[in-house]
């Protein structure tokens, strides 16, 4: 029982020191990714358009 109040000790001292993000920097990262995902979604569905479009003429579909 000691051993598992240590840990909890342990775990809030660590808890204490985590720097947490304000909500505009939760806003910006949020806004980044969108944006990257975004960018590589639309040029994976591109490359997969022009691959497919590629085979078709090659197989003659």
């Amino acid at each position: 029982m000691a051993n598992l109040t240590k840990i909890f000790r342990d775990a809030k001292s660590e808890l204490s020191k985590v720097i947490f993000p304000t909500k505009p920097q939760v806003k910006s990262a949020f806004f980044s990714v969108f944006i990257v995902v975004t960018f590589i979604s639309l040029f994976l569905a591109l490359v997969d358009l022009i691959m497919s479009s590629s085979l078709s003429a090659v197989l003659g579909n």
